[in-house]
């Protein structure tokens, strides 16, 4: 690939992908504000300004590579949102409630930027609406990858907080235990394709349902 469209891909995908993660570790934050922890609010973590949430390999460093190797696949992560669950009422209920603010959180950005794209194709402006198209496709794409693999019953990873807040006791003891490993886990399901094959499915479904939204 030469240059140039390395730097068309990086300025098409730059924002999307900043944005994705942002939004998804800003929701965890203000649900659990809503629910009595303020940690995430007094530490200065409620807020848009991405460079609070940037974490150098996760949000830079991997994408970066993937996108520079054309791998097809986009992936990354932000420094996560501090949330203390001791000021909960209802500790691990109200922490698979924040899990889920994250992945619901791409859900709507991914139907917001397939509304962006419907706005471009409608407006049909020379040097505007082509530039839309990509950038909405780009952020429809990488807020699904995210809502889906963050959905994943692994440890740290969303899904896995909301198994523990709603798995009996025993379980959700014996699922916790896993969690250091869980990152380590990812990765081998990642490189072995076993994520691309779980997700296959669900990702086309996804992204049928937000081309008919954005009118492609």
């Amino acid at each position: 690939m030469n240059e140039l469209s390395l730097l068309q891909k990086f300025a098409i995908w730059v924002l999307p992908v900043v944005f994705a993660i942002t939004v998804h570790e800003v929701a965890h934050g203000w649900v659990a504000l809503r629910l009595g922890d303020k940690t995430a609010s007094r530490l200065g973590r409620l807020t848009l300004n991405p460079i609070k949430h940037i974490d150098p390999v996760g949000t830079i460093l991997i994408p970066g590579i993937l996108l520079a190797l054309s791998s097809g696949f986009i992936f990354g992560w932000a420094k996560p949102v501090p949330v203390d669950p001791r000021a909960f009422r209802k500790p691990r209920q109200h922490m698979a409630i924040v899990a889920l603010a994250g992945p619901v959180a791409n859900l709507l950005m991914a139907l917001a930027w397939a509304l962006w794209v419907r706005l471009g194709v409608s407006l049909d402006i020379a040097y505007f609406t082509l530039p839309m198209i990509y950038t909405g496709v780009a952020g429809i794409t990488i807020n699904l990858v995210l809502m889906l693999i963050n959905l994943l019953p692994i440890p740290p990873l969303d899904g896995g907080r909301v198994l523990l807040g709603v798995l009996p006791t025993p379980l959700a003891y014996a699922l916790s235990r896993i969690e250091p490993y869980g990152f380590i886990i990812l990765l081998v399901l990642l490189y072995s394709n076993v994520i691309s094959g779980l997700l296959q499915q669900p990702m086309m479904l996804g992204q049928q349902w937000l081309a008919a939204v954005a009118g492609l």
